[in-house]
């Protein structure tokens, strides 16, 4: 939910709020004030800090702390007992100013006191639970609108991974490339062939889910980077390192391959020496992928990732990992490098 609807809720139920009080002053013959003075008596009067502290007290802990710390984490026995302390302390403080300008007066007692700073908690813990009911709502509210987008996204990206990800270029070559094996090592071109049909599977039939499991995306790389190594004769040209098993980790289909599609589109072609290294670690509840390549060709950051779109790529982290990656671009010295850090724990 945007900002300014967010903002208008707020407004509309404090108004509301005060429109109750106006009309219960307005009710009560005895203490009706006259209409001249109604303003000064909601906003410049002892009754002003009886009716708006406690509720703002107990509204605003409920809706910026409470919600968040404890109730979304389900957390329900703290919840309870910080909601009691937060509207205790409502009441208590609403009490305690109160009590100076009455008892000037000689209206309050310590009876009064007591009951006066139970009724005033007691007021503040129900603007805290109309506050845990408005975050609720705008929370919900919230989810709906990020899955419909998450939904949108991913139909689009399903369409662009189909049209992008299957690169006419590489498809080509790698064709071509199998097409010279079957003269020289036909057992090694038909074990070629079946990693190509397997990544062109893996493409057009297995990513149509949000996740998949991290063992059939590292098989994906690996068949990739098959194929990739017989396009060159330097044996070095690429190096790839895994750490950990992948397990029963989950993971959303072809994030990883884009960045490392780029590092061979810009690669440099180079005979000796590593050109492209990349390196999986994985933990129980983490992914760290790093990708580099060193290039020749200039205007790289022109057309980068222009398969997906490097906005895109980021887009659709922060849909499917909101707050749980961290994403590190670099370009130094003709070495371009990708960190990125997934957090893999539902």
């Amino acid at each position: 939910m945007r900002k300014p609807m967010i903002v208008l809720l707020h407004l509309g139920y404090w108004l509301l709020y005060l429109l109750l009080i106006t009309t219960i002053l307005l009710a009560l013959p005895k203490t009706r004030p006259p209409v001249e003075h109604l303003g000064q008596v909601l906003f410049f009067s002892p009754l002003a800090v009886f009716a708006l502290l406690p509720g703002v007290l107990g509204f605003y802990s409920y809706y910026l702390i409470l919600f968040d710390r404890w109730l979304m984490r389900k957390r329900l026995w703290a919840c309870l007992l910080w909601g009691i302390l937060f509207v205790l302390v409502a009441g208590g403080l609403t009490t305690l100013l109160l009590s100076f300008p009455l008892n000037a007066l000689g209206y309050l007692r310590f009876p009064q006191t007591f009951f006066m700073g139970l009724f005033l908690s007691m007021l503040a813990g129900i603007h805290g639970v109309i506050g845990l009911v408005l975050k609720g709502f705008i929370r919900w509210y919230g989810d709906i609108r990020f899955k419909e987008e998450l939904q949108r996204r991913h139909h689009e990206t399903e369409l662009a991974l189909i049209k992008s990800q299957i690169n006419p270029h590489f498809l080509f070559n790698t064709i071509n490339n199998i097409d010279v094996l079957i003269g020289k090592d036909p057992a090694k071109a038909s074990l070629f062939l079946n990693k190509l049909s397997g990544i062109m599977r893996f493409m057009l039939y297995e990513t149509r889910t949000e996740k998949v499991p991290l063992s059939k995306e590292l098989g994906y790389i690996d068949a990739y980077l098959d194929l990739q190594r017989i396009r060159s004769a330097n044996h070095d040209f690429v190096r790839y390192a895994l750490q950990g098993e992948p397990g029963n980790l989950m993971i959303a289909p072809m994030l990883l391959i884009a960045y490392i599609e780029n590092a061979f589109k810009h690669a440099a072609n180079k005979r000796e020496g590593p050109v492209v290294q990349i390196g999986i670690d994985i933990t129980d509840n983490s992914v760290v992928f790093r990708c580099e390549n060193r290039y020749q060709r200039k205007g790289i950051k022109e057309d980068v990732y222009s398969g997906l779109g490097n906005e895109l790529l980021q887009r659709r982290l922060e849909l499917l990992y909101p707050g749980r990656h961290t994403l590190n671009l670099s370009d130094q010295g003709g070495l371009y490098s990708v960190q990125l850090i997934l957090d893999t724990h539902d």
